[in-house]
């Protein structure tokens, strides 16, 4: 994942983002996004301006969909790309598994969240059986200091 892609062949097909974006199934948005930030091969720009990209562009962007799909966030991975590129004859599977083990700590804090938001639901549901059951003479709006439910009553029926 450089500025220049690794594709050497004379007269490789090259392709426009827009071209990278359907072939990939990644939103044109995302790939300028990941382009800007040198997380994609890239074979420059057409005299247009165009910025135009080669098959190691899809090769690049599998990856971070990859990387996403395990719950690396988008720094997560432009910070192992540097790793990747600048240290070529270091190893970058050690460094991956840091982040994988950042990634876990993240999902367990917010499965340990989502279990005390359960708890809360479960408590919630117990104590306000007869309110969501529509038991006859419970309501929430019981303890709304602000509503009177006998005015509202008349003044549903006296339209009526």
């Amino acid at each position: 994942m450089t500025a220049t892609s690794t594709s050497d062949a004379p007269g490789a097909a090259t392709m426009t983002i827009g071209e990278l974006a359907r072939r990939s199934g990644t939103s044109v948005k995302a790939l300028r996004r990941y382009e800007g930030m040198g997380l994609i091969y890239t074979v420059g720009r057409s005299p247009a301006g165009y910025r135009l990209f080669d098959q190691d562009a899809l090769w690049c962007v599998g990856v971070i969909g990859n990387l996403r799909s395990l719950g690396l966030t988008v720094a997560e991975i432009r910070e192992l790309a540097g790793v990747y590129l600048a240290r070529p004859n270091q190893p970058i599977g050690p460094h991956l598994a840091e982040r994988l083990r950042c990634v876990r700590a993240r999902l367990d804090a917010r499965v340990a969240e989502l279990q005390q938001v359960r708890r809360r639901l479960d408590d919630f549901e117990a104590s306000h059986r007869a309110e969501l059951d529509s038991q006859s003479g419970t309501d929430f709006r019981a303890g709304d200091p602000k509503f009177n439910s006998t005015s509202r009553v008349r003044t549903a029926t006296a339209g009526a």
